[in-house]
Parts: structure tokens; C-alpha cells; sequence
């Protein structure tokens, strides 16, 4: 099976509407600080972490990695969206798919950018790896998460407790080939 890490990375930038996914690059470090030390980005994942940690130890090209893209608007990073192999959270159903995960600063919130971005890149997925099906996972208590995940097509698999709250995973069947 063809894994993310395989893939030819990166790809060419890809362009919807209003966005542009793209590989990280320097100019975009400011903007990973401000997002990892965000506690409105990290209500539901744990906390932000320390800002002066994450200028020491953050380096200067973060998030290269294969299935990380920066989600740029007007020629600045807004979000991130990781795309990787799922751990499962200990979860049979989610083990080894796909996982989709997303990071938005605040400011981009509540204009479409995430369902924008994140359909571009299941997109872009769904032409890397076809037929894979693809997980995502959220805590309940996130709505906007979860209707997120509803108008993107994850249907849910199942809840469980884990991090001291409700998560739920969704799985989004492989796009139809035709």
C-alpha cells in the first residue's frame, strides 16, 4: 500500500477559491508560534504551549514534513492542515488510515477557510492515495469540529472517553472513481 511518506512531497501549491496550500517556509514561523500558543486554537487539544518555549526550540522552515500543509490567504499563513497515518488512538477502526487533522488561527475562524482547505486537500488525497478511506477525530464538546466534519463526509464510527473528554471518530469513505 502507497503511504503518505511515499508520496512525491511536496506537491505543486494546490489553489482553491480563496486559499493556497503550500509547503511551510520561513515567513510562516511567527505565524506556527502564534498557532501552537494559541489557548483559543487549543481548547479542545490539551492547552497552548509556552510562547517562549516554542521561539526557542520552533525551527526556522516548521511543519516540512509529508501531509503538512500551510494554508495560506493573500500570502499569509492562516492554518495548518496535517494529513498522516492514523496512530488510532487505540481505535481498530481508525488504525493505519489517514487522519485528518486542521489547526486555524482565530482570526481565520468562521469564514469558511477550514471546509475550504481541508476539501482541497482531501482532494489532493483522494488523487495521492485512492481508495483509502479517511479518519478524523474530535472532541464532542468541539461543534465546530464536528460540523466541520459532518459537511466534509465523515459519518461516525464510534465515541470514547480518552484526554478526560468524549472524542468522536469519523471515517469519510474513498471518493467514488468515476
Amino acid at each position: 500500500m502507497e503511504d503518505l511518506e511515499s508520496t512525491a512531497w511536496p506537491p505543486e501549491p494546490i489553489r482553491t477559491e480563496r486559499l493556497v496550500l503550500r509547503e511551510s517556509e520561513a515567513r510562516d514561523r511567527a505565524a506556527f508560534v502564534d498557532l501552537y500558543a494559541s489557548p483559543e486554537v487549543h481548547t479542545y487539544l490539551g492547552g497552548p504551549r509556552p510562547r517562549a518555549e516554542l521561539e526557542r526550540e520552533m525551527p526556522e522552515v516548521p511543519g516540512r514534513r509529508p501531509g503538512h500543509f500551510v494554508v495560506d490567504l493573500d500570502g499569509a499563513m492562516i492554518g495548518q492542515i496535517l494529513l498522516r497515518r492514523a496512530t488510532g488512538h487505540g481505535r481498530p477502526a481508525a488504525e493505519g488510515k489517514p487522519d485528518l487533522g486542521y489547526l486555524f488561527l482565530p482570526r481565520a475562524w468562521g469564514h469558511g477557510y477550514a471546509a475550504e482547505a481541508c476539501a482541497a486537500a482531501l482532494g489532493w488525497l483522494s488523487g495521492a492515495l485512492p481508495g483509502e478511506p479517511v479518519v478524523l477525530t474530535t472532541q464532542t464538546a468541539n461543534t465546530g469540529s464536528m460540523r466541520l466534519a459532518a459537511k466534509l463526509g465523515f459519518t461516525e464510527v464510534e465515541r470514547f472517553e480518552a484526554w478526560d473528554a468524549e472524542q468522536w471518530l469519523g471515517i469519510r469513505p474513498p471518493a467514488a472513481l468515476g
